[in-house]
């Protein structure tokens, strides 16, 4: 899992692949719940932490019709992960 520190933020945007990434789904993401009855909403909890400035952050999915984002977020700050 890679460390992520400000260098690595481009316009808000952190480039990662999965591999740079923490599986750590919760105990009703194990069990194949979801959060929403539709899949969709503003912030859908991720089965991914991020370790960014040597802190994991839980990532965190906004998803609208066939369309989602992925971010996370620092003292307010919103980071999007592509």
């Amino acid at each position: 899992m890679k460390i992520f520190t400000e260098q690595d933020v481009r316009n808000n945007t952190i480039i990662a692949t999965q591999a740079d990434l923490l599986y750590e789904p919760l105990g009703w993401q194990k069990m194949g719940l979801q959060q929403t009855a539709s899949g969709y909403g503003g912030k859908l909890t991720n089965v991914y932490k991020i370790n960014f400035n040597g802190r994991l952050y839980r990532l965190y999915t906004t998803c609208y019709s066939n369309v989602g984002s992925v971010w996370f977020t620092v003292k307010g700050r919103k980071i999007y992960v592509n």
